[in-house]
């Protein structure tokens, strides 16, 4: 009790003395796409409220960062607040336009900075009881938890994180599924047997060929399911990078937000409990089966008991390095990763406790278009394969660019300083506010430096530092490749000739984003032990899971199998009683 009496008098002594005048005052701070502008309402010299004017970060992820830091420094009356993990950029840039605001009001921003919040240091116990529990509040979990709810279990999902999405959110959206009533109209012939073959073989036949069949037999429906709780997706198809076939399926909202934000209404209206800011610690095991989890919240620590299961949907690993160095040597911190802070391998360590068979932990993906700065996927210019070529820092090609993701960044890794330029034309930009798949305008990445605008390639080739001869035989010698759809690198897919200015080109780097291996499972969804037996009670669901995709993930795959498991997953935990 006189430690928060102290506590309170150092506030109070601070606050006297803290400058801050009354008023509505402004600020702003560059967030993750762009300036972050905020209102801070100074009242009786206390911070009353801090509204966001307006941001263009993405509204999931920032929203959460936001309503954190607001509820920590009005609560303490301090700016000594922790950033929101995940949301580094919109933290920072909202904190920072709140510092400017108050420094217009006056305020000790020094002595602001001493306050912090206090810790929890005993937290309360509690236990909760539901029918499944879902652990992992990215496309997975929240697949798995809308389809337990469907099939009439009552459902808790935890998140660790402070907003949900996990890597879907940070994804371009790409599903693929074989879709006649889409394809067809573009005079696109697939099935579900080229699917199949393409993504077993893209795989090294390594992949388990019944989950594969699965996944590719069930993909469409998957996207139908979908679209009956209201998400929508653009008619035409595309071929997303390393897909090797035209039926990427793109949403009409950017990136991964319809996905998230479908399944967040669903599980809202059906009053689905979901605790974000919670860490699941470790399963509860009664009589060989798994019955429940111990969670961990800021507050307290909460154990909860599932009668028909628990799924697992925690994500991949990329950003663990003790196991991707364990399975990959090469694969130093050094490497960035496309993955959000919470690819840590969570529900893998989770289910060692109960011998759970890990399977394909060597196969780790990586990507040749990294940002170069922070190895997301964002900023890369390209809208589809057929209307783009890479080329190295001589100007030249180096690899099919239709090829497979791995082949594409072995290539790369090959070449000076493991840099490549994506080229396009202004025919995949006809305006200037025409967006990439990461819903940004190629005026924006321009404007940014994220991106290099010329009104010629002799142009282009200078402010790129390379030869302009080089770069010119380059781009003559595709377009003749184009005419006869076919080149020496053996690609595939071609599209419109690169001849229309402007032309712009977006540098890139290989980058680890996604991780092939996990926790073994079968084709119901059920967690499989050393043994190859059954553990009851757990199942699993997207990247935590092993054994679907073989060496190498097809691009545009990995929505579809998170749609697909987590459905199956959801389904069969709700039903095992």
């Amino acid at each position: 009790m006189k430690t928060k009496f102290l506590s309170y008098f150092l506030i109070s002594t601070i606050l006297l003395g803290n400058g801050m005048k009354d008023g509505v005052y402004i600020g702003t701070g560059k967030g993750y796409k762009s300036d972050i502008k905020t209102e801070v309402i100074i009242k009786n010299q206390k911070i009353e409220d801090i509204k966001v004017i307006s941001s263009s970060d993405t509204s999931i992820i920032s929203d959460a960062a936001f309503n954190n830091i607001k509820k920590d420094i009005i609560e303490t009356q301090g700016l000594g607040v922790d950033m929101v993990a995940g949301a580094t950029s919109s933290s920072n840039g909202f904190y920072r336009s709140i510092i400017e605001a108050l420094k217009s009001s006056g305020a000790n921003i020094s002595e602001l900075r001493k306050i912090k919040k206090e810790k929890v240091l005993k937290k309360e116990k509690r236990e909760l009881n539901t029918d499944v529990l879902v652990i992992g509040g990215g496309g997975a979990g929240l697949a798995a938890a809308s389809s337990a709810t469907e099939n009439g279990a009552n459902v808790i999902l935890v998140e660790k994180m402070s907003f949900l999405g996990g890597n879907t959110i940070l994804a371009g959206g790409a599903y693929n599924a074989v879709d006649p009533k889409r394809q067809k109209p573009m005079n696109i012939e697939d099935s579900n047997e080229l699917f199949y073959k393409q993504t077993f073989e893209g795989g090294d036949k390594k992949g388990n060929p019944k989950l594969v069949k699965i996944l590719t037999d069930n993909a469409y429906s998957g996207i139908e399911w979908l679209e009956d709780k209201g998400m929508k997706f653009k008619d035409d198809v595309f071929t997303v990078l390393g897909a090797l076939y035209p039926r990427s399926h793109k949403p009409i909202d950017p990136v991964g937000t319809g996905f998230i934000l479908t399944y967040e209404k669903f599980l809202k209206e059906n009053n689905v409990p979901i605790l974000l800011d919670t860490q699941a610690k470790k399963l509860i095991i009664e009589n060989n089966r798994v019955v429940g989890a111990v969670v961990e919240t800021p507050e307290e620590i909460l154990t909860i008991k599932s009668k028909n299961g628990v799924v697992l949907a925690t994500g991949g690993f990329s950003k663990n390095i003790e196991y991707r160095t364990k399975y990959n040597p090469k694969l130093t911190e050094n490497i960035l990763s496309t993955n959000t802070p919470a690819a840590t391998g969570d529900g893998i360590n989770l289910s060692q406790v109960v011998n759970a068979n890990l399977i394909g932990m060597e196969d780790i993906q990586m990507l040749p278009l990294g940002d170069p700065k922070t190895g997301s996927l964002s900023g890369n210019i390209e809208t589809t394969v057929e209307d783009r070529i890479f080329i190295n820092k001589k100007g030249k090609r180096f690899v099919a660019e239709d090829e497979r993701r791995d082949v594409m960044t072995n290539a790369l890794l090959n070449q000076p300083d493991a840099l490549l330029y994506v080229i396009v034309d202004s025919q995949v930009y006809p305006n200037e506010n025409d967006k990439n798949n990461f819903n940004e305008s190629i005026k924006e990445l321009v404007d940014e430096n994220r991106a290099v605008k010329a009104d010629s390639l002799d142009e282009l080739a200078k402010k790129l530092e390379m030869d302009p001869e080089v770069l010119t035989k380059t781009i003559k010698d595709y377009n003749l490749a184009v005419d006869k759809k076919s080149d020496e690198f053996g690609r595939k897919l071609f599209g419109k000739k690169i001849k229309k200015a402007p032309f712009y080109a977006g540098a890139r780097i290989p980058t680890i984003h996604h991780t092939m291996g996990g926790v073994e499972i079968n084709e119901n969804a059920e967690v499989l032990n050393k043994n190859g037996e059954i553990i009851e009670g757990l199942f699993a669901a997207g990247e935590v899971t092993g054994g679907i995709h073989g060496t190498n993930r097809l691009g545009g795959n990995a929505l579809a199998d998170i749609t697909v498991f987590g459905r199956i997953a959801g389904e069969k935990a709700a039903n095992n009683k």
